[in-house]
């Protein structure tokens, strides 16, 4: 089930997403179509670079604010060359998280670390609440997710199928059969648990995913590996000289990341994908 999917499902269930860090893909490609001004899907190296975002701790509604400031910029300054790129944005949102950085300075790390995944808390109507059953704030419907995960499940197990079937076992055939075994264990928890936390789960599956990255890196022999970092490369080759390097590096290895999952068949597990 794609994003949109899961959205229409939460609408007809009358739950609502909360703005944090479940919606941060969906919330920045929103706003990045709305201020483009036409329907324009972003491309895979738009989507490693939210993913850089995200893992480098940028929060959501920093990061909007400096997609929203990085347009206005454009639009003061009028040329005939349009947007087409999440890059373009890339300094703007850098420069604005370096700023909230200095404004945290001194803050409570609890309150900061809220601040970080969701933004500025908004104000609640009453009986506005996207609570599961238990009072449990979930991201999604509870039969969205467990849906997810079961996909998951079946696409981890024809992963696995094609491994074998080609050569047997390996390292990364290993690897699925521990992620598929530990995810059945984790959607069954969910299931079962009267107040399923979605943040928890969301852990579990960012550590399965690293257990099936560092598998598909393993199996590669070191020639192999340095021809698909170059082709990484090659991709970010004309943004590289506009991009701090961290965001690079990170964006790189999220773009070696994606092509060697969706040669091996690898789906991605986290609710971020929903």
């Amino acid at each position: 089930m794609n994003r949109a999917e899961a959205a229409r499902a939460a609408e007809t269930t009358g739950g609502r997403a909360p703005l944090n860090y479940f919606n941060y893909f969906t919330e920045i490609e929103d706003v990045f179509i709305r201020r483009r001004g036409k329907h324009l899907l972003l491309s895979p190296m738009d989507w490693a670079l939210i993913e850089s975002w995200k893992e480098m701790g940028v929060p959501l509604h920093v990061a909007l604010r400096g997609i929203e400031k990085a347009f206005d910029s454009h639009a003061a300054r009028p040329r005939k060359r349009s947007v087409k790129s999440l890059m373009y944005c890339q300094e703007e949102v850098e420069a604005q998280y370096a700023e909230w950085l200095e404004s945290q300075t001194g803050a409570h790390p609890e309150q900061a670390a809220a601040t970080a995944v969701s933004g500025p808390a908004p104000a609640e109507a009453p009986g506005d609440s996207a609570a599961d059953e238990g009072g449990r704030a979930l991201p999604f419907p509870r039969t969205v997710i467990a849906a997810h995960l079961a996909d998951c499940r079946e696409a981890l197990r024809h992963a696995l199928e094609k491994r074998r079937g080609a050569g047997g076992e390996d390292v990364v055939s290993e690897a699925l059969g521990r992620a598929a075994a530990r995810l059945a264990e984790l959607a069954a928890d969910f299931e079962r648990a009267a107040r399923p936390d979605a943040e928890l789960l969301e852990s579990s599956l960012t550590d399965l995913e690293g257990l099936l990255d560092r598998a598909l890196r393993a199996s590669l022999t070191p020639e192999a590996l340095e021809a698909a970092g170059a082709s990484a490369e090659e991709q970010l080759r004309p943004y590289r000289a506009r991009m701090e390097r961290a965001t690079y590096e990170q964006t790189r290895d999220n773009l070696l990341a994606k092509s060697l999952r969706e040669a091996a068949g690898v789906p991605r597990l986290s609710l971020f994908y929903l």
